[in-house]
């Protein structure tokens, strides 16, 4: 058996036409269904699902084979941000360009961030994402305090909780709808294919045929 980990969502949304193009319908629709565990029309493989901070969690230990994370998962995963940066962890063989987005740095837009770091002040930042965006404003020898946050994050510069914010911008018009300004960009953030690699070694030919056909699927949409 190949269980396939995925969280719910936009990931889960775009993962579904890759499988699609590979032959493979997953069975049941999870906004429908209270299941977990999830079986497709290709016999041998389940989809599981999981909150999407947990699959490389759920990969990594052998409680999935193979995963689709975000490249901000993997970036804030401590254990396999080696990977994510090029280093070990988790064998990560494919871009599958989905879920594409970007980390950026938002101010009121008020604020003047440029000159902030120009002065050398010290910056509150608001973000789940706080190891990339000590990682970043450290690159930038930025002063800063981090503050966590798991939601609502346009809420923090408005009630003067913090400076700015490090968060994932896709259309922007959150940040417009509360007055602020993106003001800086990290990186560009898409979903990544992820395979324990002590899986791949014993159920090589399975895992490398669903790897291949996600390679053909990405090459064709490109």
């Amino acid at each position: 058996m190949i269980t396939l980990a995925l969280s719910k969502g936009r990931i889960f949304d775009d993962t579904l036409p890759l499988l699609r193009a590979a032959g493979i319908e997953v069975l049941e629709d999870p906004e429908k269904s209270r299941k977990l565990i999830i079986a497709t029309s290709r016999p041998g493989l389940r989809v599981v699902l999981v909150r999407a901070s947990d699959v490389p969690t759920y990969v990594r230990h052998g409680g999935a084979d193979l995963g689709v994370a975000g490249l901000d998962v993997l970036l804030e995963d401590r254990d396999d941000a080696g990977a994510a940066l090029g280093g070990g962890g988790l064998y990560r063989p494919l871009d599958l360009q989905i879920a594409c987005c970007r980390m950026s740095v938002a101010t009121r837009a008020d604020f003047d961030y440029a000159a902030a770091v120009r002065q050398g002040s010290r910056i509150r930042v608001a973000t789940k994402y706080t190891h990339t965006a000590r990682r970043h404003f450290a690159s930038k020898g930025v002063h800063v305090d981090l503050i966590k946050l798991y939601g609502s994050m346009e809420l923090a510069p408005l009630t003067g909780l913090a400076d700015a914010i490090v968060d994932l911008v896709s259309t922007g018009s959150t940040l417009m709808a509360n007055q602020l300004v993106e003001v800086e960009h990290i990186l560009d953030v898409s979903s990544r294919l992820v395979v324990n690699p002590a899986a791949l070694k014993l159920k090589r030919e399975a895992l490398r045929a669903l790897i291949d056909a996600f390679e053909a699927a990405v090459v064709a949409r490109a």
